[in-house]
């Protein structure tokens, strides 16, 4: 599979959309993303920071097999921003797409 280049943007918006369908932790979140987009857990993680910091997401902590696992939970104002970044996702999309098949030229 050929990964396209993404953006710390993207990336913030597949987080975003990872978490909204269950809490999760850094490395099923990466292990998602890195479904489509090649990313080090060096970029993951300040992007994860920056979420939170933001108040996008909120975090707990839970054991696991005797260590404690780091959990994200998306907040409303994340759900918002989720919202105003698959609207731009959509539109950036749909110019690709019509400049692909030929619909769009300057």
């Amino acid at each position: 599979m050929y990964y396209y280049p993404g953006s710390a943007v993207l990336t913030e918006c597949l987080i975003l959309s990872v978490v909204e369908q269950q809490d999760s932790y850094g490395y099923e979140i990466s292990q998602t993303v890195k479904m489509v987009a090649s990313i080090k857990e060096s970029t993951l993680y300040p992007i994860l920071r920056k979420l939170e910091t933001g108040g996008y997401l909120t975090t707990y902590s839970e054991e696991f097999q005797g260590r404690k696992r780091k959990y994200y939970s998306i907040t409303e104002e994340g759900r918002s921003h989720l919202e105003y970044l698959r609207k731009e996702w959509r539109e950036y999309r749909d110019t690709i797409d019509d400049i692909v098949e030929g619909r769009l030229r300057k």
